[in-house]
C-alpha cells in the first residue's frame, strides 16, 4: 500500500493594495493635538480616551510615529512657554504657589497624555531610542520653566530667603517648600543639587560662620554648645520636613565645621567656662553636650581627652607635692580616691564610659601617684586606718567597695614591692595588737592582692595568719601542760610565735624583762622547745603589750594597757618612788630612742601621766628624774597608754626600709636575668634590660643601673660571660 504524497502550503501577501488617505496623518494629529490642548485647559471631561488611544495607535501602526512624537514635543513646549509667562507674572509670595499649582496641573495632564500615547510609549519610542512621554514632560518642564532665565535665579533666591527667614525665627509654609524641593528632585538629582543644594550649602556655611563668631564673642562655653546643638537639631528637622534626605550629612557637616571644628580649641580653653571649669564644677550636662558635639568632628574627642588628661595630671601633681597634704597620709589617699571617683563619674555620666577617656584617666593617675615616692607607704597607712577603726559598723558590701578602690590605686603604683613592705609591717601590728576590725576584710584584701600579683606576693602575708592560728593552739597546749601550777598572782602569758621569714621582725636588742615575767617566759620556752625540735626562740619585746593592775592614792585602782617596754619601766616603780633616766636605762637596757618615746607617753601625755617628770617639759632629757604619780586619776577603770610614735616613718626608718627594699630586689632582678638568658642563651645588654623591666614591672620598675650591677655580679659568679668580640653581648653559662 503506497503512502499519500505530502503537499506544501505557502501563504502569500495580500494582493489587494490598501490605499491610505494622504491627509490621514494630518487629520488624526489635529484631533490628538486638540485633545492635548483641552487636557491642559482642564476640559478633558468631554474627550473619548478610547477613541484618542485608537487614533494614536493607528498613527504609529501606519508609520506616522515620528510625526506624532514631534507634534507632541511642539505642542507641550508651546503650552509650557505660556505657563512660564503666568508663573513669571506672579508677585511676591504667590510666585511659589503659582509654580506649585502649575506643576501639579502639568503632572495630571502628563498622566492623561501618557495614557493616550501608551502604544507609542511601548513600541515606537523604544525602537527609535527616544525619550518616554513622562520623562519628556519632565525634561520640557525643566528646560522651559525651571531653567527659564526669569524663573531660575528667582526660584533659587526665593527658596534661600525662606530658609534664612526660618533660621531667624519666622514661620514659613513648609508644605509648599516640600512640594517645590520634591519637584526639583523629581526632575533629577542633578537639578536639585545644581539649582538649589550647592548654593544652599554655601549660603549656610556663610550664615553659620558669621553666627558662630557672634556667639563665641558673647557667650560662655556652655551656652555656645547649647546654641550649636539647637542649630544642628534645627537642620536635621529641616531636612526631615522639606529637603532631600541625602542633604542631611552635607548640611550637618557644614554646621559641625563652622560651629564646632573651627572653634574647638577656643571652646575647650575658654576662660572661666571651658572644659577645665566644667570638670572642676562637675557640669555633667555641659560635658555630655561637649562630648556629643565634639565626637562629630575630626580630632574632637582627642582634643577633649588631651585637655582632661593634662588637667588631671596637673591637679594630681599639686596634690601629691603639696607639703600640707603630706602631713596626713589617710587624708592624702582619701583625696586621691575622691579625685578618681569624681572623674569616673564624669566619664560614666558625660563621656559615655568611653574607654579612651578611661585610659587617659588611668595614665594621668599613674603619672602623678608615682611622683610621690611615699605613695606606697601612704596607701598602706590608709588601709591600716580603715582596717583598724574606719570600717566599724560598715556593711560587707561597703567594705568591699573601699578595698576595691584601694586596689585600684595599688595598680597605679610602680613600686608595688614597697607597698608590700609597709603593708606587712602594718598588718603585723594589727594582728599582734588584735586591732583589726574584721578578719574577713583582711583576708579579702589579701585575695585581691594575690589575684593582682600572684601567690609569691602574698605567701608571707598568708603565713602571718597561719602563725596567729597556730599560736592560739600552742597557748592552749601550754596552759594545759601547766595544770594547776598557775596562781592568781602569776602573770598570764599570751605568746604569738612568729615565723622569722613571714613577719617584718627587726633585730632588736632584747630588754631586761621583770623577774616575775621572765619566769613564765622561761617555762613557755621550755614547753615550746620540748614540743618542737630544731627551733630557736628570740623574744621580740618591742612588739608586745601588757595589762598591769596599778594602785594609786585614795584607793584608786586601774588596769593599764601598755607596751612591753612601758611595763618594764613601770614595774621598776614597785621598788622605788624616784628613778633617774640613767637608772631606768641601765635597769631595762631599752634602746635610747624607744625608751624616750616610752617615758614621754608615761609622763607627758595629759590623762595618761602615771609618772611625773622633773623638770616638766614635753621632751625627755638624760638628766630627767621620774616619780610614781600617786595623784593619777581617770574616770575609766581600764586606761590605755599608747606609745608616742609618729604615724609616718622618721627619716632613718625611711632609709632603712628603702635599703631593705633595694636588697630584696637584687635576687629578683638576678632571677629574671637568669631566666631570660637560660631561654635566649645569647643576648645584648639593651635587650636584657628591656626584658627584665618587662618581667618585673608588675612588682616594681627596676633601675637600669641596678640591672647592670646584677649582670656584673652574675658574670663574677660565672652564670654569664661577655662575648669575646662584642663586649655588650652576654652568653649564658650552663
Amino acid at each position: 500500500m503506497s503512502t499519500p504524497k505530502k503537499r506544501n502550503f505557502q501563504i502569500e501577501a495580500f494582493k489587494h493594495r490598501v490605499v491610505v488617505d494622504p491627509k490621514y496623518a494630518e487629520k488624526t494629529w489635529k484631533i490628538l493635538e486638540h485633545a492635548i490642548r483641552e487636557i491642559y485647559n482642564h476640559n478633558a471631561s468631554g474627550l473619548s480616551f478610547e477613541e484618542l488611544y485608537r487614533n494614536a495607535y493607528n498613527m504609529v501602526l501606519h508609520k506616522f510615529g515620528d510625526k506624532l512624537y514631534t507634534g507632541l514635543v511642539t505642542t507641550m513646549t508651546m503650552h509650557l512657554k505660556e505657563i512660564s509667562k503666568s508663573i513669571e507674572a506672579a508677585q511676591g509670595g504667590l510666585f511659589l504657589e503659582e509654580l506649585n499649582r502649575k506643576w501639579e496641573d502639568h503632572n495630571k495632564a502628563l498622566q492623561m497624555i501618557r495614557d493616550i500615547l501608551m502604544y507609542m510609549d511601548r513600541t515606537f519610542i523604544p525602537s527609535t531610542h527616544k525619550t518616554p512621554v513622562h520623562d519628556l514632560g519632565l525634561h520640557l518642564w525643566r528646560d522651559n520653566i525651571i531653567h527659564s532665565k526669569k524663573i531660575q535665579a528667582r526660584l533659587l533666591n526665593t527658596l534661600l530667603e525662606l530658609v534664612q527667614r526660618e533660621r531667624t525665627g519666622e514661620v514659613i509654609n513648609r508644605g509648599l517648600m516640600r512640594n517645590i524641593t520634591k519637584m526639583l528632585m523629581d526632575l533629577g538629582s542633578s537639578v536639585y543639587q545644581e539649582d538649589f543644594e550647592k548654593l544652599f550649602l554655601e549660603v549656610s556655611a556663610n550664615f553659620y560662620s558669621v553666627e558662630s563668631q557672634q556667639f563665641i564673642e558673647s557667650c560662655d562655653c556652655g551656652d555656645y554648645l547649647k546654641k550649636a546643638e539647637r542649630r544642628l537639631n534645627e537642620e536635621v528637622d529641616r531636612v526631615s520636613h522639606y529637603l532631600d534626605a541625602k542633604s542631611l550629612n552635607k548640611i550637618t557637616n557644614v554646621v559641625e565645621k563652622e560651629m564646632i571644628a573651627n572653634h574647638m580649641l577656643r571652646l575647650v580653653h575658654m576662660e572661666n567656662s571651658g572644659l577645665v571649669k566644667m570638670l572642676v564644677d562637675d557640669k555633667y550636662e555641659d560635658l555630655g553636650r561637649m562630648y556629643t558635639l565634639f565626637r562629630r568632628v575630626p580630632d574632637g574627642l582627642s582634643t577633649i581627652r588631651d585637655v582632661m588628661t593634662s588637667h588631671i595630671r596637673e591637679t594630681g601633681k599639686q596634690l601629691v607635692t603639696d607639703p600640707e597634704r603630706l602631713k596626713d597620709p589617710v587624708d592624702f589617699v582619701q583625696r586621691l580616691l575622691d579625685e578618681k571617683d569624681k572623674h569616673d563619674k564624669i566619664i560614666g555620666s558625660a563621656f559615655n564610659n568611653d574607654k579612651t577617656f578611661q585610659n587617659g584617666l588611668n595614665s594621668a593617675f599613674e603619672f602623678f601617684i608615682n611622683l610621690n615616692p611615699r605613695s606606697p607607704e601612704f596607701i598602706s597607712l590608709f588601709v591600716d586606718d580603715k582596717l583598724r577603726k574606719g570600717l566599724k559598723g560598715v556593711s560587707e558590701e561597703d567594705v568591699e567597695v573601699v578595698l576595691d578602690k584601694v586596689m585600684m590605686l595599688f595598680r597605679y603604683l610602680q613600686e608595688k614591692d614597697v607597698f608590700e613592705k609597709y603593708y606587712k609591717q602594718h598588718l603585723a601590728k594589727r594582728l599582734l595588737s588584735g586591732k583589726t576590725v574584721s578578719d574577713d576584710a583582711e583576708r579579702s584584701l589579701i585575695v585581691k592582692l594575690k589575684t593582682e600579683c600572684g601567690y609569691q606576693f602574698t605567701s608571707k602575708l598568708e603565713g602571718m595568719f597561719t602563725d596567729m592560728k597556730t599560736s592560739h593552739d600552742t597557748m592552749q597546749g601550754f596552759y594545759a601542760s601547766q595544770g594547776g601550777e598557775t596562781t592568781a598572782d602569776t602573770p598570764t602569758l599570751a605568746v604569738q610565735v612568729l615565723t622569722t621569714g613571714s613577719w617584718p621582725t627587726q633585730s632588736s636588742s632584747t630588754c631586761n624583762l621583770p623577774a616575775e615575767i621572765m619566769g613564765v617566759c622561761e617555762k613557755f620556752r621550755a614547753y615550746y622547745l620540748g614540743t618542737h625540735t630544731g627551733r630557736r626562740l628570740s623574744w621580740q619585746t618591742n612588739m608586745g603589750t601588757a595589762d598591769l593592775k596599778a594602785s594609786f592614792g585614795k584607793a584608786q585602782k586601774h588596769e593599764l594597757n601598755v607596751s612591753t617596754y612601758q611595763m618594764c619601766v613601770l614595774m621598776l616603780f614597785n621598788n622605788a618612788d624616784r628613778l633617774s633616766y640613767k637608772e631606768i636605762e641601765q635597769a631595762t637596757e631599752i634602746p635610747s630612742s624607744d625608751l624616750k618615746r616610752c617615758l614621754q607617753s608615761l609622763a607627758c601625755v595629759k590623762g595618761r601621766n602615771v609618772l611625773r617628770k622633773e623638770p616638766m617639759s614635753k621632751d625627755i632629757g638624760e638628766n630627767d628624774a621620774f616619780y610614781f604619780n600617786d595623784k593619777f586619776t581617770s574616770k575609766f577603770y581600764k586606761v590605755k597608754i599608747g606609745t608616742v610614735v609618729a604615724q609616718k616613718e622618721s627619716e632613718p626608718e625611711k632609709l632603712e626600709t628603702r635599703q631593705r627594699v633595694e636588697e630584696d630586689r637584687k635576687p629578683q632582678i638576678e632571677a629574671a636575668i637568669v631566666r631570660i638568658m637560660k631561654s635566649r642563651r645569647v643576648l645584648d645588654h639593651n635587650n636584657i634590660v628591656a626584658e627584665v623591666t618587662k618581667q618585673l614591672q608588675s612588682r616594681f620598675l627596676p633601675n637600669p643601673v641596678v640591672i647592670k650591677k646584677r649582670i656584673e655580679s652574675l658574670i663574677e659568679r660565672e652564670f654569664l660571660e661577655r662575648d669575646k668580640v662584642d663586649r655588650k653581648t652576654y652568653r649564658y653559662l650552663a
